[in-house]
């Protein structure tokens, strides 16, 4: 669990993973002079070598890497972790940056980039990774069709009591839903209630995450039961929702 300082970037730990020496070192700079503790990888394999000495409260990964590129490692760390991830990416295409999105990335900074922006950027996740950890006593614990949401943790749990891994946007969206069962939600509304205003994906992501959520928690995401779309309104949680 994030700690109440880590969550303004005090303290955290940040890997970048970027093999341009001259980028890789700015960015480790503005981190440690914004409080936090970075360390710097240049490859997958420099990258899997530190995460086996420490954990990490954040990772900044660029794309195009030697050997293992960043989509791939994304998607590798994605299968057992819930760490937050931002790409680091020279890619201009929108859809490049959905790509980022649909395997698990929680937020994406396109080169060339201030690093200003980035520690805010990284800040804001922090934030949004750590929501409920203070007052967490406030955040109730919630149950559906045999689905259990811990908000104080911020794990998901399957009827067979097995954990789901979700990214810090899908486990607050699926949150927020259980929050207003039976209610339609909009995009804005959508957004405005997981980011609070901080920096994050853009607003068509919301599409793609709730498509990543669906392929967890619905039997057949296509015919979705528990989260369905409703035409020119937004999304519609279903299910029947109380305390766990």
């Amino acid at each position: 669990m994030i700690s109440q300082n880590v969550q303004s970037g005090g303290g955290a730990r940040i890997l970048v993973v970027e093999d341009d020496p001259e980028i890789g070192s700015m960015l480790v700079e503005a981190l440690a002079s914004a409080g936090m503790q970075p360390d710097l990888a240049r490859s997958g394999v420099e990258m899997d070598a530190r995460m086996g000495l420490r954990e990490f409260d954040l990772i900044i990964l660029d794309v195009m890497l030697p050997g293992e590129d960043g989509l791939s490692i994304c998607r590798r760390l994605r299968a057992h972790l819930t760490v937050p991830i931002i790409l680091l990416t020279a890619l201009g295409e929108e859809v490049d940056r959905i790509v980022g999105i649909e395997i698990g990335a929680d937020d994406y900074i396109t080169k060339p980039f201030s690093t200003r922006e980035t520690v805010a950027r990284v800040r804001g996740l922090l934030r949004r990774a750590s929501y409920g950890t203070s007052g967490a006593d406030r955040r109730t614990a919630l149950r559906f069709d045999g689905w259990r949401i811990d908000p104080v943790r911020r794990l998901v749990f399957d009827p067979a009591s097995t954990r789901i891994a979700m990214t810090s946007a899908e486990f607050d969206l699926l949150y927020v839903f259980c929050q207003n069962p039976g209610r339609i939600l909009s995009r804005e509304e959508l957004l405005r209630h997981t980011h609070a205003g901080l920096a994050g994906p853009i607003e068509r992501s919301i599409d793609v995450h709730i498509s990543r959520i669906r392929q967890k928690i619905e039997a057949n995401p296509r015919e979705p039961v528990f989260l369905k779309t409703v035409r020119l309104g937004g999304y519609l949680f279903t299910a029947i929702v109380e305390p766990a």
